[in-house]
């Protein structure tokens, strides 16, 4: 362990405390009061339905893509006016690419399906998180030196999923660069959560998690590089996968980097409402290398060996902020109801995590070629980077710097090597490699970990630079290069969505998908709008 960002991670726990109290307090002393829902309860009953679903309707002529594209349309507009996750929209043009699926689903008569099984996404409208590039649309990524850049060409995956028959509606919200769990940026605004406006819809994929969170989107396109899919997928009670690293290219992405380690942590990933429709899209966004995954192969749940952990255990454990009595809850009652199905169960010592914050931090660290935000716009060229981080970091606290205070943050944490020195991010790089090795031992081919995404379900705005201190229960499995599904388990006390992480070996994303899709007909997945609402 690190002195430095020991003391860090302990000071933001009792501040953390002690702002709880006070924000509970003042709550009592107000007396309850409604949270600002406003999102319309009523939504089209196509907006149900999963791909496999919609698939089979447009198939048999039943519905029709306009009709289909129109429906999400209508939801975004009713929806994005209170959220504000959509950066720029392409509604007209995704409404003459329906036309035109209707006109080849007619023409191709009773060979229809024929159509399907070349393009498994023909007619699904699809929305994308602006950081993942699609051509002529806005690249701004959150910034302001970047607000009048669009995309010249679709990122390899975007266009993997266009050529599958997807129709992109739009380019979803993302904070500045990617850097942050909070979707607020000088550029856009700030982004909101459907479950309560008061609170972030996280980050990076905030955009995204916030507009399928709301039914406006059937799936979506998200990065991670940091938990960037599953905490959004978190705090917006949906399901979202990071794919094994290296196994989805993030050609097309920003941030991009030339560090080898890059290609790892950085994984473009879907993110959707249905566990279900998970595999065919991983499979598809994986592109020739989804043979590695044997996403076909049969797999019975009895073959599992399902591991879980309630939290960091020990003396890390009881240095981060604990995880709340809900969260863990969730994992116990998924536990107890793969323990009925006769899977073995097992709760897991993982003393290779001691040095999880460590181990995280240092990884991004490392990564010395991906772009920093000071690099662009005013304050660029300044002679010293960790000063003029440091005063444009004070000045984003008064709202007189032109970057956002998160991004700043995280700027300044990658220039102080996250506080250690060389010689130190080299040391817990090995012992990443190691605690890699040793989880790839312990989960094999047919084992899972139930494991918390973060110690907290979304906070309110203004209050992620506490939660980012947390970042390493998501982090740490990108530089691990592991695999992980976000799977949602209800509405705490306060209505707000929970639930964890299903953790596998590398390359076997298959096992961390199939017990989501175990877990979605147990305990029902996504929450209904109706239920958001009440």
């Amino acid at each position: 362990m690190e002195l430095i960002p020991r003391l860090l991670l302990i000071f933001v726990k009792f501040v953390a405390i002690f702002a709880s109290a006070l924000q509970s307090a003042y709550i009592w002393a107000c007396g309850r009061r409604i949270r600002p829902y406003g999102l319309p309860a009523s939504i089209n009953p196509l907006l149900v339905l999963s791909i496999q679903e919609l698939r089979t309707r447009l198939c048999r002529r039943q519905i029709t893509a306009v009709d289909l594209v129109d429906a999400y349309i209508d939801r975004v507009k009713l929806v994005n006016s209170r959220l504000n996750a959509v950066v720029s929209e392409r509604f007209a043009q995704a409404l003459r690419d329906a036309a035109t699926v209707d006109e080849r689903i007619a023409a191709a008569g009773e060979n229809a399906a024929q159509l399907f099984e070349r393009q498994p996404l023909l007619g699904m409208p699809v929305t994308v998180k602006e950081s993942c590039a699609l051509a002529n649309m806005p690249f701004t990524v959150g910034s302001l030196a970047r607000s009048e850049l669009k995309a010249t060409a679709d990122g390899v995956v975007v266009a993997r999923i266009r050529d599958a028959g997807a129709i992109p509606l739009l380019v979803s919200a993302t904070p500045e660069y990617c850097y942050s769990t909070d979707t607020d940026t000088l550029l856009n605004g700030r982004c909101l959560n459907p479950f309560d406006f008061e609170r972030t819809p996280g980050g990076s994929s905030g955009g995204e998690g916030a507009l399928i969170g709301a039914g406006a989107s059937l799936f979506g396109i998200g990065s991670d590089i940091g938990g960037s899919i599953r905490i959004p997928s978190f705090f917006c009670g949906i399901f979202g996968h990071k794919p094994t690293g290296g196994v989805v290219t993030p050609a097309g992405h920003f941030p991009d980097s030339s560090d080898a380690d890059f290609q790892q942590y950085l994984v473009v990933g879907p993110m959707s409402r249905f566990a279900v429709d998970l595999p065919q899209l991983l499979e598809l966004m994986a592109g020739e290398q989804a043979v590695q995954l044997r996403l076909h192969e049969p797999l019975q749940l009895k073959q599992l060996q399902v591991h879980y952990a309630l939290g960091f255990q020990g003396l890390n454990g009881w240095m981060h902020q604990q995880v709340e009595p809900e969260i863990k809850a969730s994992i116990l009652k998924a536990v107890e109801h793969l323990q009925k199905l006769e899977i073995s169960v097992h709760q897991a010592k993982l003393s290779g995590f001691d040095n999880s914050l460590e181990i995280a931090l240092s990884g991004i660290a490392r990564l010395s070629q991906m772009p920093f935000v000071l690099d662009a716009g005013p304050a660029a060229g300044a002679e010293s980077k960790v000063r003029e981080t440091l005063k444009q970091l004070m000045q984003s606290l008064y709202g007189k710097s032109c970057y956002t205070t998160n991004a700043l943050i995280f700027d300044l944490m990658r220039r102080c090597n996250a506080f250690m020195s060389v010689q130190k991010l080299e040391k817990y790089h090995r012992e990443a490699l190691a605690l890699t090795r040793e989880l790839t031992q312990l989960l094999g081919e047919n084992g899972v970990l139930l494991f918390p995404t973060m110690h907290a379900p979304a906070p309110k705005h203004g209050w992620t630079p506490l939660q980012l201190w947390g970042v390493d229960y998501t982090l740490l499995f990108n530089v691990l290069g592991l695999p992980a599904t976000h799977v949602p388990m209800g509405l705490n006390r306060k209505g707000l969505p929970i639930g964890f992480s299903v953790i596998a070996a590398p390359y076997q994303d298959r096992l961390c998908l199939r017990v989501a899709v175990e877990l979605e007909r147990a305990f029902g997945g996504w929450q209904s709008l109706s239920q958001i609402a009440k």
